[in-house]
């Protein structure tokens, strides 16, 4: 390999990341997945503290890691026209106001349709993410949650962008509707989050090996049965404001997973019925500093259409109609206990 082709990034382990395996530790680092660092480090691109990497060495605090990336390969993924809610744009990143319904990377059950797919559509001049060429996914939000997304363009806007949000030196706020009145004008939620023993597809408050995590909420607005609230995460934890928001009594309105018996109310009036469709959660504001010029960035994506709706239909008093829908609700209703 030529080298001029060779990309290295450099990091320091810090005491909080000691004692995890080598490839998990690079992985929430680097940002790349756990299985490209283990073939990262098979291929002898990671040096510890100058010698060669072993992906089960678990890492110490101080110790130097060096990952020197592959040249860029045309990636296996097709770009499609879909369309995209573009905030900002420039050679270093793109930040989009993602819609409800499309999934941020391809997954199984999901190998086309996603903000990737479009991604690679709308940059055809794309730079090399990982050692492929494809846009470099940041952060994640929820299929069905909305708002701004940030994904880098380059290998070296991926790593800048990820120390920022490893470092919690990154600002979100959210925009929620909850089921239930909330009582104080602002709170926080303190309890670590991980998956459930018994069902390792939801996360929850109950478990063994929960991480550290803290959501602060600020009430917008309040309605007879439903309450805005403001969320800001401290932490970024995988469902975390969900799981939090449910653990609490009060979790997001429309939301499947965590929503409890009645996450399908429905409003009636003159015949009219209004249901979510999607669990009513909007990452609304992002602050970042730029990977390049370093300059404060302040992101905002309006409401979605379907959160414009909820939210008119309650300001006109649809919710002294309120009514649940039995046939609805009970679906998978053994499920759904408390437990965020």
């Amino acid at each position: 390999m030529k080298e001029e082709e060779i990309r290295e990034f450099h990091y320091v382990v810090s005491p909080s990341d000691a004692e995890r395996r080598l490839d998990s530790y690079l992985s929430l680092a680097s940002h790349l997945s756990r299985s490209q660092t283990q073939k990262l480090i098979l291929e002898g691109r990671v040096r510890v503290d100058g010698k060669a990497g072993e992906k089960d060495h678990r890492v110490k605090a101080g110790e130097a890691v060096t990952l020197s990336l592959p040249a860029i390969q045309p990636s296996d993924l097709l770009g499609e026209a879909i369309p995209l809610q573009i905030l900002f744009e420039d050679d270093s990143i793109i930040v989009v106001n993602k819609e409800p319904g499309i999934v941020v990377h391809p997954a199984p059950g999901h190998p086309s349709g996603t903000l990737v797919h479009a991604l690679l559509h709308h940059c055809p001049d794309l730079g090399g993410i990982g050692g492929a060429l494809r846009p470099g996914i940041v952060h994640r939000l929820d299929k069905d949650t909305s708002g701004v997304l940030i994904m880098a363009k380059t290998d070296e806007d991926l790593h800048h962008l990820s120390q920022q949000f490893k470092s919690r030196k990154v600002r979100k706020r959210y925009l929620a509707l909850v089921l239930g009145r909330v009582d104080k004008d602002q709170g926080e939620v303190e309890a670590p989050v991980g998956r459930l023993m018994g069902d390792r597809k939801k996360m929850g408050v109950r478990t063994q090996k929960g991480r550290a995590a803290l959501t602060r909420y600020l009430v917008r607005e309040r309605f007879p049965d439903f309450t805005l609230l403001e969320i800001t995460p401290e932490t970024g934890r995988t469902h975390q404001i969900r799981v939090h928001l449910a653990h609490i009594g009060h979790p997001v309105w429309g939301d499947p997973v965590y929503g409890g018996r009645k996450k399908n109310l429905i409003f009636q009036k003159t015949g009219e019925e209004l249901i979510p469709r999607r669990q009513m959660l909007h990452a609304w504001r992002l602050g970042f500093a730029h990977p390049r010029s370093k300059e404060p960035m302040n992101m905002e994506a309006p409401l979605p259409a379907d959160f414009q709706e909820v939210l008119k239909a309650l300001q006109s008093g649809f919710s002294e109609n309120l009514r649940e829908d039995k046939a609805i609700a009970c679906t998978g209703s053994r499920h759904q206990k408390a437990e965020g």
